[in-house]
């Protein structure tokens, strides 16, 4: 890929039946890794808070925060359309969407995303008629994850069945250019993607949405003390670590 990715590249993708690969970056080392090894699709996620920050989830991430990381990853000038989260509590009004939008925009971002449907839709319609492009979340709600008591698969019952389905269209009506999908029953999350013209991007919900995303940390093992289940790292680069530390140590003691 030669050139700049753009929304619509990412939406050809799913007219074409190409599956959409997606990845966390959160600073300008792995932000030009993953660009060179193709990813099409970053985000500067508030998984942040938890992988990076050291925060137990990511309602302590800020502004301050997001505005930081993204304008690290940005530096990477990275040919992958680069994303940044609206962190909690910063999308509440209009006004504040769309002025946080904004901010993110200016620290380098291409696209925002935010969490949630049918309540956020003036939000997002707002963002998109400012010239922004974004990014749907729906399933499950990090940010709401103490209201929920833990991180819960979303799609079981019928009238959340079809409420995802309701806010998935929804969203693609206002011109949102995709939509993650989180923790959704793998058969609604087949039903959603199948439903709407946008690309829909899994994490944890089965094979069948338009991509997948994953927090990098755990698919290259670097967070070695929380791996979620739906996910088989492909390294283990924690363990690398410290066995290339032991081996300095023991190389400066044998001098």
């Amino acid at each position: 890929m030669n050139s700049k990715i753009t929304t619509e590249t990412i939406r050809a993708m799913k007219a074409r039946g190409e599956k959409i690969a997606a990845l966390t970056a959160y600073d300008f080392p792995m932000a030009k890794l993953l660009d060179e090894a193709g990813v099409p699709l970053l985000l500067v996620g508030d998984s942040v808070g938890m992988v990076v920050l050291g925060y137990p989830d990511t309602t302590h991430v800020t502004m301050a925060e997001m505005e930081h990381h993204v304008r690290a990853a940005a530096r990477a000038k990275p040919k992958a359309l680069l994303g940044g989260d609206l962190p909690f509590n910063s999308y509440g009004t209009i006004s504040e969407a769309v002025a946080n939008a904004k901010r993110l925009v200016a620290a380098g971002a291409d696209f925002v995303k935010a969490e949630g449907g049918a309540e956020i839709l003036p939000q997002v319609k707002a963002i998109i008629a400012a010239g922004i492009a974004f990014c749907g979340h729906l399933g499950m709600l990090p940010q709401h994850v103490l209201e929920e008591g833990g991180y819960k698969i979303k799609g079981k019952q019928d009238a959340e069945h079809q409420k995802l389905l309701n806010d998935a269209k929804a969203l693609s009506d206002v011109g949102a250019f995709a939509i993650v999908l989180e923790l959704v029953t793998p058969p609604v999350a087949k039903e959603i993607s199948e439903s709407i013209s946008i690309p829909t991007i899994g994490i944890g919900s089965g094979p069948d949405c338009d991509g997948q995303i994953l927090v990098t940390h755990d698919l290259i093992g670097s967070f070695p003390w929380f791996t979620p289940k739906f996910v088989k790292p492909k390294v283990n680069c924690a363990g690398e670590i410290k066995s290339a530390v032991a081996a300095w140590k023991n190389d400066i003691g044998a001098r």
